[in-house]
Formats: C-alpha cells, structure tokens, sequence
C-alpha cells in the first residue's frame, strides 16, 4: 500500500554530552521516510532550500524514498539547533530558523492523492487538514503534534484531530492536550476528540497504544549506547506505519506488531548521531532486534500453584 508522509526536511545542529554535529540531516519527513524505506516506498512532500546538500537527497533517493514532491524553493533550509543534557529525555533549543518552511504550503502532485496510508507531521494543523482535503480516499490517517501548536493554535488542532484516525503525542503532550495527569485518562479523552487510536510516545519507557478497548503497552529496548535522541519518535511513526502498509489487514495484532517495529527501528536511530545508524542498518539487523524485543516480554502462564 501507497505510504505518504507531509511534514519537514532540515539541516540540524545537535549538542549531547557525546559530541557535537553541525548541520548534519534532520526534519520529521526525513526520519520517517528513511525509517519507513524499509518496509514501503514511501512519498515525502516536503520543501528545502538552495543550500540544501544534494547528497542529501541522493540518499533518501537510493532509500526507495519518491521526492516528486519534494520543492527547492530560494533561500535558506529550515533548521534547528538543540542541546541535550545527560538524561537524553528533552531537547533544549538554542534556535529555530523555519526559512523556506515558513511559507511551506503543501501541494500533493497527482499520484500522491491515491495514497492509502499518510502520516502528517508536526506541522500546522491547518496545514494537516489541507493535506487531508487532497488525499482521495486514504486508509489510515495519522497525525503528530506538539506543544507549540497545542498552545498556540488550539481550535485549528481540534478541527484537524475530527479528521484523523490515529494521533501521535509524547505523554506531556497528551497531558497537555487534554488536562489530564493520569496518562490513560488523558488518552482516553484525546479518544474522544476524534481519533480512534492514540499512541503515546514515552521516550526511555516505550510506548503506549491506545484504542477502545484495548491497551497495548510496547516496552523500549535497553541499550547501552544512546548518543542522539533527535528524530526517534519519527523514526518509530515510519516503522509503525511502514509495518501497517504492508499488511494483509489492519487490526489490533497488526497495530500491536506495528508498535514492536517502530520501537526497533527508534533504538537504532538513538544510537548514533543523525542519520548515521539508519544509514548503516540491514534489514538482518531489524529482524534480530525485532526478535530480541519478543525475548524481552516474553513469560508464561502462572502455574496451578502459583498466584
């Protein structure tokens, strides 16, 4: 099934206590899609600038991943620019420069509109809904936000949240979002906004499924080297959605499945900086580590005399 992603193409400057990178690749479209790259082609509408390295997007090109409707508009690249300290939970941004992407108006070239599954980044939820106005008769619609759209453009997200099937939040977004402490009140009233399942990002704890009756909870793998958090939970919503692209059917065991993937495919990307661990991982490696996760919840029953 046909995957699109709308969202962001960036150049990012990124500070952990492990190093620093310049200028290296970032933006939600290109974690996504490079992440998704290894179950689907996937479709990137997204917009850079002059100075955009094309090397850049000769690697997204070799992933499988169609950039028809990618634009190069004049000027500069959006990017950003983050520190993290040694708790790798949250990103303090030292600044933002949206250049080109602040005039971003997302326009879907025609083979794009017959995508079954679309995911739309952290951008406007205006924007959102534009996109889903163009896509004829999609399977599966997904959505990210964040705080800043939470705050600032509230009515907007709630319209575009009526439109959407499935919603991806980090906890305090979800906390955020709805006024709720207790994080399975809060996913049960983002429920009630409009999307039939929430997934609930919770960095170093895994994540969270949410649907009408069931909960699914997805545990994040124990590892040693973590280097650079930016764009993991990209990266999962790309294995999430590439694992539920290329299935049979969409149910709760394909959606629990989903999450294991995109789960898998997040612990890679931490492990170096950028790209650089996606660049480099086989699919060998994925299947491995999918196991490994299996592994890691697996238990028995309680015996006759136990409990």
């Amino acid at each position: 099934m046909s995957l699109l992603v709308v969202g962001s193409v960036a150049l990012d400057s990124v500070e952990t206590p492990f190093g620093l990178k310049e200028d290296v690749l970032g933006g939600s479209a290109t974690y996504f899609s490079t992440s998704a790259s290894f179950f689907t082609p996937t479709q990137v509408v997204a917009v850079v600038g002059e100075d955009f390295p094309q090397a850049h997007l000769e690697f997204l090109k070799a992933r499988g991943v169609d950039l028809e409707g990618l634009t190069r508009e004049k000027g500069r690249t959006f990017r950003w620019k983050g520190r993290y300290g040694y708790q790798l939970n949250e990103a303090e941004t030292l600044d933002t420069q949206l250049n080109v992407f602040q005039s971003f108006s997302p326009r879907l070239p025609e083979k794009y509109r017959d995508a079954q599954y679309v995911f739309l980044g952290n951008i406007h939820p205006e924007l959102q809904s534009q996109v889903v106005d163009q896509v004829k008769a999609p399977k599966l619609v997904a959505a990210d936000t964040m705080n800043f759209w939470i705050n600032g453009s509230r009515p907007a997200l709630l319209k575009t949240l009526k439109r959407v099937n499935l919603l991806f939040v980090n906890d305090a977004e979800a906390r955020q979002l709805t006024g709720e402490h207790n994080i399975v009140r809060a996913a049960r009233a983002i429920l009630g906004l409009g999307p039939q399942r929430v997934v609930v990002k919770r960095g170093e704890y895994g994540a969270l499924l949410f649907e009408q009756e069931h909960i699914f909870a997805c545990p994040a793998m124990p590892l040693a080297d973590v280097f650079d958090p930016t764009g993991a939970g990209d990266t999962f919503a790309g294995g999430f959605m590439g694992t539920l692209a290329i299935a049979s059917q969409l149910n709760s065991e394909t959606l629990r499945r989903a999450m294991v993937m995109g789960s898998v495919m997040a612990s890679f990307t931490v492990e170096k900086f950028s790209l650089e661990r996606l660049r480099e991982v086989t699919r060998s490696e994925i299947r491995a580590r999918f196991s490994d996760f299996k592994r890691l919840t697996h238990f028995e029953e309680l015996g006759p005399q136990e409990g």
